[in-house]
Parts: structure tokens; C-alpha cells; sequence
């Protein structure tokens, strides 16, 4: 920052000599450079607040540790799938492509090889050869007529029979390729297998997990303390999430005043150094003491411009949540907001019932700001829409997104699941406005 106050500094009396051009282009790609190091440095502050959360969670040493090794696993192999399922689709169409193209050369290949033996079969039905017709005896311009319709017949022979050369070779190299894409397919069918079986074993150890902390689970549940305390880890999350990015917005409004204070001072700064030249000893005092006080100014002002910079970056100046958005996936709604659960406490949020591995669509754009795993939450998904508006998706069985992402309306953020120790698939949703849970049924679409 005080390079920059620097900078500016000699900017402004540039400005005065003609370099305006070649300043404004120095000054936006230095302020675009100090945005992405500051939101390198605003990603870190988050990574490390998951990981004092991860932290906290491995000092309980409590089985729903190898919940999440199991569910992270289902969730890549799930992801996986999808992708060879999307190879093996084009593989398999530009198979059927070949065979059809195979088909196609084959009859071809038939059609010459009928042509070329036509032509043998009725040069032999004539009788006619150039022997035959130097010694029959007949009229010398008959015989020429004879040789020269010989010619013509020898070269068509020898065309078809280059045609059906040509139609062979072209059709042992379709056959080649048919044969490499068929290998590619058993290879992709043989990789798709192997996936679905680890993705097959992967659920039995997360069965075998979900069976060993059974006992554990129901005993929390039956204790509403352990409810208040999975309520609070997220709703501490949340807060302190929503606390950074608040801080963030006012320190970058601070900043911008800062700003205009500080344009202001070095341009009176150039008005002066214009007057230097009149009064060269005094104005150089002057400016000196202008200038370490622009440092001393723009040293005090650097934190603020930082965090105002960092919050941009992050893309915290949503437009918030406004009522008519769209549902997160279609699915029957199992518990409503305020209503009490069965474990004790109520509801912040709704449940949706989802089929397994269903799309979860994010209901307006905004910016990811948490994407892990959470004990009694699951694989968990947190967008920031600006405003202080915050909407959370839970029990998902893989994240599709990361922390830092832009999301759009509608686009597809992760898959519906059953992780964090629920045993039917379902989505947990909630919208939080200034760190406080509220109705999610308010602001959807009727």
C-alpha cells in the first residue's frame, strides 16, 4: 500500500507533464493484482476456520470420524460414475457409427468386385483375346477394331480392379478402426464396472459404520443437549461466516472514503508542487513533509483496503434473497420450519424428501463460502447472496462445488444423499438473514 501511495504521488504530478494514459493503466493493473492477493489471502482465513472446526470435532474422537472418510469416498466414486457413464455413451455411438460405416463400404466393396466380374465373364462369352484376333484371318481394319476394343476393355478391367483394391483397403481400415473403438468400449464397460463394485463396497463400509455408531446416534437423539450442541456448531459457523463478510463490507465502505480523502489531499499535494517551480526552496520543504504524511496516512488505511478488496473478491455485494425463489429439488416436504423434532428442539430450516443422488439446485446466485463435511449435517454446502442472506443444504451425498465458487440460479451445487448419520435420502435446507434461521417456505415460489 504505501508503494501505491507512492505511485499515486508521481501519478498525480505526471498528470501534469501529459502521462495520464500510461498512469491509468499502471494504476488498474496494480489494484488488479492487490485483489487477487487479497482474495488468495481471504480463501486462507476461511480454510483455517474449517480447520480449527475440524480441529474441535477430532477432540470429541468420536465415531462419526469414519462417516465422513466413507461418505467423502461415496461421493467422488458417485461423481466418477457419471463421468465414465458419459464416456461410454460416445464411445458406444461412434461404435455404431463405424459399423454402420463398415455396412455401407461393404456393399461397395460387393458392387466392384460384381462389376469387375461382369466384365471378365462377357469378354469371355465373346471368345475375343488378341490372339484370337491376329490369327482369325479376317480383314486387317477389322482386326485393328478388335485390338483397339481389346485396349479399352483392358483398361476398364484394370480400373475395377484397382476400385475393388482400393474398396478392400478402405474397408480393412474401417475395420481396424471398429476394432480399436470396440476396445475402447470393453475397457470403459471393464473401468464402469470396477467403479460401480468400489462404489458397491464403499456403501457396505458406510452401512457397517452407520450400524456401529447406531447405538451412539440414538442415544444423542434422545438427548436433546446433543441436538443443541450439532445446532450450535452450525449456527456458530454461519455467524462467524456472516461476521467476516459483514466486516469485510464495512471496511471496504471505510476504504472507498478513505480513498476520496486521500485523491483529494495529493491532488492540493500537485497544486503545490506546481507552485514549487515559482518558489523552488520553500515548495520542496513542503512537499516533503506532504509526502511522509501521505505514507503515515496510507500505512494506517492498508488493513482496511485489504479486507475492502478481499469482500469484493468474494463476491459479498449480492443482491441478498428476495421472495419467489426457486425450490432446491422437487420432493415432498417431511418437517417444516418451527415444528418440533423428533429428537427434541425444532426445526430451522424444512426437510425435503430426495431421491438418492438427485440434483440440488441452488435457489439464487451468490458466492460458495463453506463446502465440507459437518458432524450431524453431513457432506454441507453454505451460499452467500449478499445482504447478509445465507442459504444451507445438508445430507448431501457429494459437493459438486468449492469454497470460493460463483454459483448461477438453478446451477446444480451437489447431489442429495443420506450422509451425517440420517438413514432415509433427504435435503436439509435453510436461508439465514443477519445469522438468524429463517422460514424457507416465506421466500420460495408458491
Amino acid at each position: 500500500m504505501r508503494q501505491l501511495s507512492r505511485w499515486l504521488c508521481s501519478a498525480l504530478i505526471g498528470l501534469a507533464v501529459g502521462g495520464t494514459v500510461s498512469a491509468a493503466t499502471a494504476d488498474i493493473a496494480a489494484k488488479q493484482a492487490q485483489a487477487e492477493r487479497e482474495r488468495v489471502e481471504l480463501r486462507a482465513r476461511i480454510d483455517l476456520l474449517q480447520k480449527e472446526l475440524n480441529e474441535r470435532e477430532a477432540l470429541r474422537k468420536e465415531a462419526a470420524d469414519a462417516l465422513q472418510v466413507s461418505e467423502a469416498a461415496i461421493s467422488v466414486i458417485a461423481r466418477r460414475l457419471g463421468e465414465l457413464g458419459t464416456q461410454l455413451r460416445q464411445a458406444q455411438a461412434e461404435l455404431d457409427e463405424l459399423q454402420i460405416q463398415f455396412k455401407r463400404q461393404f456393399g461397395v466393396l460387393v458392387l466392384r468386385r460384381d462389376e469387375l466380374s461382369n466384365q471378365l465373364r462377357k469378354q469371355y462369352s465373346s471368345g475375343l483375346s488378341p490372339w484370337t484376333a491376329l490369327l482369325s484371318g479376317d480383314d486387317p481394319q477389322q482386326i485393328g477394331r478388335d485390338l483397339i476394343y481389346l485396349d479399352y476393355i483392358s483398361r476398364a478391367r484394370s480400373a475395377a480392379v484397382a476400385a475393388v483394391k482400393k474398396e478392400i483397403d478402405r474397408l480393412a481400415e474401417l475395420e481396424a478402426k471398429t476394432e480399436l473403438r470396440r476396445q475402447d468400449v470393453v475397457r470403459l464397460v471393464q473401468e464402469t464396472t470396477e467403479q460401480k463394485n468400489l462404489l458397491d463396497v464403499q456403501k457396505k463400509e458406510r452401512a457397517t459404520v452407520l450400524a456401529r455408531i447406531e447405538g451412539q446416534l440414538q442415544a444423542q437423539r434422545a438427548e436433546a443437549a446433543a441436538l443443541g450442541r450439532d445446532d450450535k456448531r452450525l449456527s456458530d459457523l454461519v455467524d462467524d461466516l456472516a461476521g467476516q463478510l459483514q466486516a469485510a463490507r464495512e471496511a471496504a465502505e471505510a476504504a472507498r472514503k478513505a480513498e476520496a480523502a486521500e485523491t483529494a489531499r495529493k491532488a492540493e499535494a500537485a497544486r503545490q508542487a506546481e507552485q514549487a517551480r515559482r518558489q523552488a526552496q520553500e515548495a520542496s520543504r513542503a512537499k516533503e513533509r506532504q509526502e511522509a504524511q501521505a505514507q503515515a496516512a496510507a500505512a494506517a488505511s492498508e488493513p482496511a483496503a485489504r479486507s475492502a478488496e478481499s469482500s469484493a473478491s468474494l463476491g459479498g455485494g449480492g443482491a441478498g434473497l428476495k421472495p419467489g425463489l426457486r425450490w432446491p429439488l422437487k420432493g415432498q416436504v417431511m418437517a417444516r420450519f418451527g415444528t418440533d423434532r423428533p429428537e427434541g428442539g425444532v426445526w430451522r430450516g424444512i426437510l425435503l424428501r430426495a431421491t438418492e443422488g438427485a440434483a440440488v439446485q441452488v435457489v439464487a446466485a451468490g458466492t460458495v463460502v463453506y463446502a465440507n463435511w459437518l458432524r450431524g449435517f453431513g457432506n454441507l454446502i453454505i451460499i452467500d447472496h449478499g445482504q447478509q442472506y445465507l442459504s444451507v443444504y445438508a445430507y448431501n451425498q457429494s459437493l459438486l462445488k468449492q469454497i470460493g465458487d460463483e454459483v448461477q440460479t438453478g446451477e446444480t451445487i451437489a447431489l442429495a444423499g443420506s450422509t451425517g448419520g440420517q438413514v432415509d435420502s433427504a435435503l436439509y435446507f435453510e436461508i439465514r438473514h443477519r445469522g438468524s434461521a429463517v422460514d424457507p417456505v416465506q421466500l420460495l415460489a408458491r
